[in-house]
Order: structure tokens, then sequence, then C-alpha cells
């Protein structure tokens, strides 16, 4: 599963790279070729350790160069069957739909406003977040079945909710980092939506909050579908659901945070990063959780009540938004 994540990480690093998409379009099928022959690493990360990558931290540099990056392909190479399998599959489903992104390619359509390039519709926000996250809520789940051995019932319906799981701690990410995003020219929120708001957020001039409580409802509703799937998980399978918890409650958390200060939404004040103190609080409660799906279905209640009350004003009562 580590290094399944790792793999991940190279991936993000070549998107979140502030490259022209054309040289990330090379770096993504470089990836997938490595995948195919992991010896390839060797020649291929010598040739990225004299590339420029800005807008990467230093440790995520390392990933990319000789030194860091060669053991992981190393240790890939190794992985027995069929988990190895699963890993170069998922990774190049989500390379290609990362790569085909820049080009309007694997059906997803783009439009330009002002210089920022966006996500045409709501279909294709939901087909980029399948490419860089739904793929790697279907990875998880075979390598998790791979070592758990699920029955059929449950491994059903993992697969049934894993997209929407790994679909909406993306959607958080991109609620999170909508300014960030911002800067590099992107705006993963589609035109769909933004035309609504005549694009206000796009000028980070904030946005009604009938507009923002749709996009945090949007996002809340496949937290329930991620919540559900953490609730398929036998108590036997403790590793799994102690990381899925881990997953999942930041992303309410960071929810939480945006919904309390939703006034700085979308606005120049628009900064949602949970604290380490309520980092180390959701480690507590994803603990104390983790053999109690009770607990778990209450925590997704109470999230969803105070998300609603914070959005219920007059202007929201009169045009509902139902999550």
């Amino acid at each position: 599963m580590a290094t399944a994540y790792l793999l991940c990480r190279v991936l993000d690093n070549i998107e979140d790279c502030q490259q022209p998409f054309e040289w990330q379009e090379k770096r993504f099928t470089e990836f997938s070729a490595m995948l195919d022959e992991p010896r390839l690493a060797h020649e291929t990360l010598a040739f990225w350790n004299h590339e420029r990558w800005p807008g990467l931290t230093a440790d995520e540099q390392k990933l990319m160069a000789p030194d860091g990056g060669h053991p992981l392909w190393q240790i890939y190479e190794q992985i027995p069957e069929p988990a190895r399998s699963s890993i170069k599959h998922w990774t190049s489903v989500m390379a290609a739909g990362m790569g085909g992104s820049q080009k309007s390619r694997q059906g997803l359509r783009t439009r330009r406003y002002n210089g920022v390039r966006l996500l045409a519709n709501v279909d294709d926000y939901d087909r980029y977040c399948y490419y860089v996250a739904g793929t790697v809520g279907h990875l998880a789940t075979e390598l998790a079945n791979y070592h758990y051995h699920f029955d059929e019932n449950v491994a059903e319906a993992l697969l049934a909710t894993c997209e929407a799981c790994g679909r909406g701690l993306q959607k958080t990410n991109i609620v999170k980092d909508f300014v960030k995003d911002l800067r590099r020219g992107i705006s993963y929120l589609p035109d769909q939506w933004l035309k609504e708001v005549n694009y206000q957020p796009l000028s980070l001039a904030g946005a009604s909050p009938i507009w923002s409580f749709k996009v945090i409802a949007n996002v809340l509703s496949e937290l329930r579908d991620a919540a559900d799937y953490v609730l398929t998980l036998p108590y036997t399978a403790r590793g799994y659901r102690l990381a899925s918890l881990m997953c999942l409650l930041p992303a309410y958390q960071t929810l939480l945070l945006a919904v309390r200060n939703r006034e700085r939404l979308f606005s120049a004040d628009h900064q949602f990063k949970i604290s380490r103190l309520t980092m180390a609080k959701c480690l507590l409660d994803s603990r104390s959780m983790i053999a109690d799906n009770t607990a778990i279905k209450q925590y997704n209640q109470r999230l969803q009540g105070v998300v609603e009350e914070a959005f219920v004003t007059p202007e929201f009562e009169r045009h509902p938004v139902i999550i």
C-alpha cells in the first residue's frame, strides 16, 4: 500500500509542477513506461534530475530524482502478483487521466476564462476526480482485498463506494486549495457552476451562500458514501479501517472549518487548512472509532447538521439545496 501511495505521489508531483502542459504530458508518458519496465527508472530518473520542477518542495523533488526515487521503483519491481498488476493498472489509468485532462482527452472538456483553465461542467469535474482519486479508491480496495481476503459481499459493497470515497477526498482538497490552484491558472470547479455567480470566485470576490453551499454539499454527498465505505469494512481489518478513518475525518474537519468561516469562502481570505492539533484529534477519534460503527454514523450525522445549520439563511430557505 505504501509503494502504491508513493507512485501516486509521483503522479501528483508531475501534475503540481508548474511546467507547461506539454512538458507534463511527456513526464506522464515516461512514468507509464516505467510501470511497464521498472528498470527504465535508472535512466528516466537521471534525466528527470536535470529537469526543473518549479512548485515542488525539496522533499517532493527528491522523489523525482535517482537517490530518492530509484528505491521506490526497485520495490515496485519486486512486488508479487496480483498486487503489482493492480498497482500498474490503476496508476496507468490515473496517469492517462491526468495527462488527458491537460489536452481534453479521456472525455474531459475544458474552458478558459480570463486566462484561467476550467473544467467545463459537473460531469467533467466528476470525471477528473475519478481519474486522480477514484482510481486510488479502486487500487486501495483491491490491495486491501488481497491482504484481508474479504468475502464476496463485502468486496462488492466496497467496490460500489470506493470511487466516491476517492472523489470526496479530492473534492475536499479542491475546495481547500482553490486559491493555490487559481494562482497556477487553474480552477477545478466547473465553468457550469462558476458562470452562475458571474465568475466572482475567480477574482476572489466571494460567492453567494447558496452557491457556496452547492459546492460544499456536493463534497458532503461524496463523503457520505466514503463513510459507508468505512462502515462496510470488517472490524478485523483494523489497520485499513484506521487508515480509511484517517482520510475521512480530516476531510470532515476541513469542511467544518470552511463552513464555520463561510464568509471567507472563495475570497482573498479563503484558507482552510486544519491545524496540527485538529489532525492529532482526528487520529485520537479514529482510534476510538476503529471498532465502533455507531460512533462513525453519529460523527457523520453531526457534521451534516453543522453544515446545514451554517447555511440556513432567509435566502437559503427560499432556494434550498438538497444534499
